[in-house]
């Protein structure tokens, strides 16, 4: 299943991705017999965005280890951080995973390095292929140089609230509901895409 999902990916890039799946199933990156819920945002602004989107959500679900559970609609976006650039285009999935959140945020590294992002050649907030973050897992807080939960920006990203609201408008993320948080934010230039064909 994982071949089918990667059709069209490079194959040292679809490789490196089938090695990461056999790794996070033989090492202690799972709990054992338990699953989670998870919230995840997905944005990029270079390529075919919503092409791309589709197959890192195909990728990063394989309905094992990460089962889909809900997917917002596709919504354009004005930049955040740098405003010369394109607009980007963010959704947010809710998924139910038996990974440990340090695997799930490898994983989700993972597809965006299979998918064309290349962190060391791009700058903070500039434009990219694809960008996953992890932004809430279960009811965990957790503070670590490579892992902040609930994401430490969460609150102040509209791009990430629009469609977080739609998947889960009465989450409690860190004491703050979801749909509140959005009330909170300017949601100006956020446009919701028309279905793909």
């Amino acid at each position: 299943m994982a071949r089918a999902l990667l059709a069209g990916v490079k194959s040292r890039s679809a490789l490196a991705f089938l090695h990461l799946t056999r790794f996070l199933r033989r090492t202690g990156s799972h709990f054992a017999g338990k699953r989670y819920g998870a919230l995840l945002s997905l944005g990029g602004n270079l390529g075919d965005v919503r092409a791309t989107l589709d197959r890192a959500v195909a990728m990063l679900c394989d309905g094992s280890d990460v089962r889909l559970m809900a997917r917002s609609r596709d919504y354009r976006t004005p930049p955040w951080g740098v405003a010369d650039q394109p607009p980007f285009v963010n959704l947010c999935v809710a998924v139910d995973t038996s990974l440990t959140p340090h695997a799930l945020l490898a994983r989700a590294q993972t597809v965006e390095r299979v998918l064309g992002r290349d962190r060391s050649e791009e700058r903070r907030w500039g434009p990219r292929t694809v960008d996953i973050d992890l932004l809430a897992y279960d009811d965990l807080a957790l503070n670590e140089p490579e892992l902040t939960l609930p994401h430490p920006r969460l609150f102040e990203r509209a791009f990430v609230l629009v469609p977080l609201a739609e998947i889960a408008p009465e989450r409690m993320i860190g004491g703050i509901g979801v749909h509140d948080a959005l009330a909170r934010v300017d949601t100006a230039g956020i446009e919701q895409l028309p279905p793909r064909r």
